[in-house]
């Protein structure tokens, strides 16, 4: 017989959430934001060239400025 919607391991962590944000001990799951990483004539290795709301990677690759340009979500440490 299949189980129901809030049966099994899905809802025993559903409801240990629940009684961790009742509690207030639960930790804010780090925020992360977009960042976009490529390569520049300056340093040809895939690296951080700055976060997506600041960087717009279709003008770094249509400019010629940067290649191998990635959007990756990280941590803004």
């Amino acid at each position: 017989m299949p189980r129901g919607y809030m049966e099994g391991p899905a809802a025993e962590e559903a409801e240990r959430r629940v009684e961790e944000l009742e509690r207030g001990g639960a930790e804010e799951a780090p925020q992360h934001r977009l960042a976009v990483v490529g390569s520049t004539e300056d340093d040809p290795e895939q690296h951080f060239l700055g976060w997506r709301d600041d960087v717009d990677p279709d003008e770094l690759f249509a400019s010629g400025r940067a290649w191998g340009l990635k959007v990756v979500r990280r941590c803004p440490d």
